[in-house]
């Protein structure tokens, strides 16, 4: 393929030399144990949780089945990071699932993702995030009203350009930002479920009586609620991104995967059976923000702790999905399927600036514009289909390439539960609700044959981009990179 031979071509230390040529420019490995757990568990308790309980419990119809349905998506992201895991062992690169389809299925699968993934699903989702951010940091300054909108999008990318400057300067800041927002976010957790056990305690569990009633059974609404839980549980699979800048790969990436997830999806069944101690299930539907209700009802004219609780997680979600987002990017250019700027790091700083500004330039379009509100909704449509694709890519290797050396393997049952289930993610809602922005979406991911053909496979560069590159590098201080998959 096209990517095979960029590699093959491409002399062994081709990367720019510093020092008088013995230090090759290389992206350190920073994230140990600690900050790998608090790059999944930071990145997956975002504003989900606080606000995702009254989507699930509304499409399956009473409180048991919902709770079902949390800790049934807390064990799919177990699964699903469990296989990743084995991938990161076998395939020891960053770039989550875009190495993985381009190792396993070659180019063009691997840059259709690519070119999904950096062009509208990172930035939308980071700008998703921000926004939510920005509403519950500014909601106290308004009281009694909405906030203004335009407030609010000043602030949601106050919020990317701050994250931009913390995750360009240094990653051992970017993951002392998640470690300090992660252990904020795990005490407003707590915090919620302390007080629901103190409620349970007084006896009120009226809500839990009769739990069964009026569940809802068609594949449609389990599948949309299945999609509401698992953008609560959303980060499952960010550390797979930044596999190069770990200590000990093979060891950390499963041990973070099993401390992080099953104490994520704990604490989640907690804070929703909490949730409905101190409301009734009508209660909890008709909540705007079920957490701000909880605070309302349980802590009082401490209420605005939640408030704040609600900002400091959305910040430090956002932070996480910054951090492995601008590493698909860099990934992406370093393999040649973006402009070879994106490729590069900061000289002194070490960090992928370029793919980094990249990605909060979009982001910052994306808030502008205000137009991917319906897209989000779509983004699990997306994710569980690339999922789909990366896990098969792991069954296909556990059956036709068993030799390969890895350090951890997933007993092969697990990835089949987890293809089944995105199979299922998939077509459910298609074959239930069939809607027209799928179709989008779809149309989207293949106009990326129109680029992909002229600019990666034929490598038709119109030769002022080399004159733009060498300025920008010039400009923002960068270098390209080697890589280190030791």
């Amino acid at each position: 393929s096209t990517m095979r031979e960029r590699k093959t071509t491409d002399p062994p230390h081709s990367s720019t030399d510093l020092s008088e040529g013995k230090e090759k420019l290389r992206l350190k490995q920073e994230v140990g144990l600690i900050s790998g757990v608090s790059l999944i568990a930071g990145t997956m308790i975002g504003s989900g949780i606080f606000m995702s309980p009254e989507w699930v419990l509304y499409h399956m119809g009473n409180p048991a089945s919902s709770l079902l349905i949390w800790a049934a998506c807390g064990l799919l992201a177990m699964f699903g990071a469990l296989s990743y895991a084995e991938l990161g062992t076998i395939i020891k690169e960053s770039g989550g699932e875009y190495i993985y389809i381009l190792r396993i299925f070659g180019s063009f699968p691997a840059f259709l993702f690519a070119y999904t993934s950096v062009i509208l699903v990172r930035p939308a989702g980071l700008a998703a995030v921000c926004l939510s951010f920005a509403e519950y940091a500014v909601a106290p300054f308004y009281p009694g009203c909405s906030s203004p909108q335009v407030v609010v999008k000043c602030t949601a990318a106050a919020c990317i350009l701050l994250l931009t400057i913390i995750n360009c300067l240094n990653v051992r800041l970017a993951t002392s930002v998640m470690n300090i927002f992660t252990a904020a976010k795990l005490l407003a957790l707590l915090l919620i479920v302390v007080g629901g056990l103190v409620l349970l305690a007084k006896g009120q569990t009226q809500s839990f009586q009769n739990g069964f009633q009026g569940t809802s059974a068609g594949i449609g609404a389990v599948g949309v609620a299945f999609y509401q839980g698992l953008w609560s549980y959303d980060g499952w699979n960010n550390l797979n991104y930044v596999t190069e800048e770990l200590k000990k790969p093979e060891v950390t990436l499963p041990r973070a995967v099993m401390i992080a997830i099953p104490l994520v999806t704990c604490l989640y069944l907690l804070v929703n059976m909490s949730y409905l101690a101190a409301m009734t299930p009508s209660e909890l539907l008709s909540s705007g923000a079920v957490a701000v209700t909880w605070g309302d009802k349980v802590l009082g004219s401490w209420a605005w702790l939640i408030s704040l609780s609600v900002a400091l997680s959305t910040f430090g979600s956002s932070n996480g999905t910054f951090f492995s987002g601008g590493r698909v990017c860099y990934i992406a250019a370093r393999e040649g399927h973006m402009p070879d700027i994106l490729s590069m790091a900061h000289v002194r700083c070490l960090t992928p600036s370029p793919a980094l500004l990249f990605t909060s330039v979009m982001s910052l379009v994306m808030i502008i514009s205000g137009n991917f509100t319906s897209i989000v909704n779509f983004f699990s449509f997306i994710a569980w289909l690339f999922y789909g694709m990366t896990i098969s890519g792991l069954l296909y290797l556990k059956i036709k390439k068993p030799e390969l050396p890895r350090s951890y393997k997933v007993p092969i049952i697990i990835p089949i539960i987890v293809l089944m289930a995105a199979v299922y993610l998939v077509l459910a809602p298609i074959i239930d609700q069939p809607q027209i922005e799928i179709l989008y979406i779809i149309a989207f991911i293949f106009s990326g044959i129109i680029l992909y053909f002229p600019l990666v496979r034929f490598k038709c560069h119109p030769r002022f981009l080399q004159t733009v590159t060498l300025h920008l590098q010039l400009f923002l201080e960068v270098a390209p990179t080697t890589k280190d998959t030791n």
